[in-house]
């Protein structure tokens, strides 16, 4: 059963096809496994182990009565601690929302469990989801999967690390400025951002609601491909015969500017296999990407703290200060810069669109830099201002473009390679990263 640990979540679900594997058996692998470990109290938050096994109970059935709902019906999950879950707390990484259990699910992991989906837990999360850095001293910090000392990435922090370690075939994080795709590439796995409006949001703690996103962080690009149809009840993609050959890429040499020697040099690497498998390869920079991060202050912050002003200011001391302080920077903006804040931001999007129109995906390094040292973070604030900044730097343009984003592993660990599609455009993107992802594997 250990193997099952290490194995992606499709291939646990055609196991299960195939009746080689019992859902009941495989929940109990992922509980036992979750319970074992010396670090699972710093990624789940709570585990839901009477409604795993009730779930896979189900699952079981429904396999032996070839009746299964999808191709991952079966297959164990962690959803990160935004996601409401009836019955079950959902505290959103803060000691704000402490006790706050919700009686019913949000859409996307109802959905998710018509699907088949079984529900293993709550992992642990940045305070309020807004942090890239994955560190929370209010209730849990993740270990880095792969350096334990190391920030895991965030704000999906839990989720990526019971992925890495094997205490969750898949999981479901949030992604509105990079949550889901620094945490992937921190911890050498895979992660979708999806457009915004693709995954529905209802019951899902919010943090910037015109960014917020839904997407699944896995081992691979077909896990990704099955846990964004499942989670929105569509069929899946068929990655089968996708190639890298005559694709079109840009290199947006803006997302290269102050990016330090490792990922740098691990992104180029894979921009070079790209280019030897005979996708097209272009170099380009894109002013209007510099102006687009320039508005992110004032539309990121201010809709933070609106959202959140009410219960931060009833009880500030509860929170991580550099936090609370990075949603109180939007308290100073007026509601008419906000307003023409986002009007500029459509045109951006306009101009960004015909930019890059003629291209299959945008690509950049994920992250400018590599994970850094936790501890450090959590005694210096300035250092993890400036880090938290330049971690989040390359994903924000995904978000604040309205795009789709997949990052993949490079050779370097805790490096990786973000692709970026048009809105609307993840199961192209998904086909490209099944092709880049086999090109890459073999490189590692």
């Amino acid at each position: 059963m250990d193997e099952w640990l290490t194995a992606g979540a499709a291939a646990l679900g055609r196991g299960i096809a195939a009746g080689r594997i019992d859902p009941v058996d495989l929940a109990e692998a992922f509980l036992a496994a979750a319970a074992a470990h010396p670090d699972a109290p710093r990624i789940y938050a709570r585990l839901t182990p009477e409604r795993a096994r009730a779930e896979a109970r189900a699952a079981a059935l429904r396999a032996r009565a070839g009746q299964r709902r999808g191709p991952l019906d079966g297959v164990p999950v962690s959803w990160k601690d935004l996601f409401d879950s009836a019955g079950t707390a959902t505290e959103a990484g803060s000691a704000l929302l402490a006790g706050r259990v919700p009686d019913r699910d949000a859409q996307v992991l109802a959905d998710a469990t018509m699907a088949g989906l079984v529900c293993l837990g709550k992992t642990h999360m940045t305070e309020l989801a807004f942090s890239g850095l994955g560190l929370n001293p209010v209730t849990a910090t993740p270990p880095n999967a792969l350096v334990p000392a190391l920030a895991p990435g965030g704000s999906s922090s839990g989720a990526a690390v019971s992925v890495a370690l094997g205490l969750a075939a898949a999981a479901v994080g949030s992604d509105t400025g990079g949550s889901v795709r620094i945490p992937a590439a921190w911890n050498n796995l895979v992660g979708l951002k999806t457009t915004h409006g693709r995954l529905p949001l209802d019951g899902v703690v919010p943090l910037v609601p015109s960014f917020d996103t839904v997407g699944p962080l896995t081992r691979t690009v077909e896990d990704a491909a099955l846990m964004l149809a499942a989670l929105g009840g569509r069929p899946p993609e068929d990655l089968r015969g996708a190639g890298l050959k005559g694709a079109r890429f840009l290199v947006l040499s803006d997302a290269l500017r102050d990016c330090r020697a490792e990922p740098l040099a691990a992104f180029e690497g894979a921009v070079e296999a790209l280019a030897r498998a005979g996708a097209a390869v272009e170099r380009r920079g894109l002013a209007l990407v510099a102006e687009a991060l320039d508005l992110s202050g004032i539309l990121f912050t201010t809709e933070a703290y609106a959202t959140w002003e009410s219960a931060i200011e009833a009880a500030p001391d509860l929170m991580f200060p550099p936090v609370r302080e990075r949603f109180r920077a939007g308290a100073a903006a007026r509601g008419t810069d906000f307003v023409r804040a986002w009007a500029r931001l459509r045109e951006l999007r306009a101009g960004w669109a015909a930019a890059v129109a003629p291209f299959d995906a945008v690509l950049m390094p994920t992250s400018a830099i590599l994970p850094p040292d936790a501890a450090r973070l959590l005694a210096d604030a300035d250092y993890f201002t400036r880090e938290n900044l330049l971690a989040l730097r390359n994903t924000r343009i995904a978000n604040l473009m309205g795009a789709c984003a997949l990052t993949l592993p490079v050779a370097a660990p805790m490096c990786g390679l973000s692709l970026v599609g048009p809105p609307g455009a993840e199961e192209r993107l998904l086909r490209l990263g099944a092709a880049a992802e086999a090109l890459l594997r073999a490189l590692q």
